[in-house]
């Protein structure tokens, strides 16, 4: 692993940020307690709830941890598309006897809120989704000690990173839950984005700087793949939603094994962007027509996903979950760090011996 990141975390795991309520303070810090990397999500925080979160997590560890932001988005989204989707949506708001969200609720996520709390009260580590931050933020972060991580998807997205100044590239795959951290937001759902060994590969061979690799991975031995094709840490998301430390809603830990939700798919139904869910009835319903715009869609479809979590309806839900889905193992994080560690050994030790023949 690199310097850079065996200076903060001796195993080379990343707990992924997942916003919505999933990583939660007790998460990241099991995480970091075990030898990983925790982190926060400050997405659709509040610049104060952020703060609070990271009090709360310094105070259950003393370990380095890392907080996520999303970047601000431009206004893209075709407002008689997004009227389109919300009567589209109308039946759904009955059925739950709840309102649709206002899509114009904001758009920068309270970015430059969050930015001034980080640099007036450092932490370890800033990730970065949904595009690259100006260099001078990047500049900004750097002088009070912290490192910056940026996803990229494609080695054209990592190099951007690279020039940006950032310390480290999370090359993120198409079978990755949850958000796909493209640059600029692709109209294309139908999963032809680039699979996590060759981006790694391309990637590699693209920057000079360590690579985290992301999307899909369960096990041990993907950790050890990745590391071999040019990796330096493995960020793991769905394996830690089952943690019992997660703070996902039962109904979510619940579907990454139930045999009725047999396959995730790229959607916009609840956000807006690209986004690899457990593919439920809200997808197949409302995916195909759900328009390119982010977060106008998200907020629109927040009061329905609040309401389907309160009547325990799963169909409802936004089961954010990588292809790996179904490999999931129902252990606290410190736990689940400790076998995929054991099983990376492995790995490495039937690779050696299989070298040595």
């Amino acid at each position: 692993m690199s310097s850079v990141l065996t200076d903060l975390f001796p195993h080379p795991i990343v707990q992924a940020p997942m916003a919505g309520g999933v990583s939660v303070p007790q998460l990241a810090a099991a995480v970091s307690d075990a030898g990983g990397l925790g982190f926060l999500a400050a997405g659709y925080k509040t610049a104060d709830g952020m703060y609070q979160e990271i009090k709360q997590l310094r105070g259950l560890t003393s370990r380095p941890f890392g907080v996520n932001l999303f970047l601000p988005q431009p206004e893209t989204a075709d407002p008689a598309a997004v009227d389109v989707y919300a009567h589209q949506l109308a039946g759904e708001a009955s059925w739950y006897e709840t309102e649709l969200g206002d899509p114009e609720s904001g758009r920068d996520d309270g970015y430059d809120a969050k930015l001034a709390v980080l640099l007036d009260n450092p932490v370890p580590v800033v990730s970065f989704h949904f595009g690259v931050p100006a260099r001078e933020v990047i500049d900004s972060l750097h002088r009070v000690g912290t490192l910056t991580f940026v996803t990229a998807t494609t080695a054209e997205e990592a190099r951007a990173v690279e020039r940006a100044g950032a310390d480290v590239v999370i090359a993120q795959g198409v079978e990755a839950g949850g958000h796909q951290g493209t640059h600029r937001d692709l109209p294309e759902t139908d999963g032809g984005g680039i699979g996590l060994l060759s981006l790694v590969a391309q990637v590699r061979e693209s920057v000079g700087i360590p690579i985290v690799a992301a999307g899909g991975i369960m096990r041990g031995a993907q950790i050890a793949a990745v590391l071999a094709a040019g990796a330096s840490a493995a960020q793991l998301g769905t394996a830690f939603v089952a943690a019992h430390e997660s703070g996902a809603h039962a109904l979510h830990k619940q579907a990454l094994t139930n045999p009725l939700f047999a396959r995730t798919e790229l959607t916009r139904a609840f956000s807006g962007r690209p986004a690899r869910a457990l593919v439920n009835r809200f997808v197949r319903e409302h995916g195909p027509y759900a328009p390119a715009a982010y977060p106008e869609v998200h907020h629109l479809t927040a009061p329905l996903r609040k309401a389907a979590a309160k009547a325990g309806d799963a169909q409802g839900l936004a089961l954010w979950a990588g292809q790996g889905h179904r490999m999931a193992r129902e252990l606290p994080a410190g736990q689940l760090v400790e076998v995929l560690v054991a099983e990376l050994a492995s790995a490495r030790t039937a690779l050696s011996a299989g070298g040595a023949r």
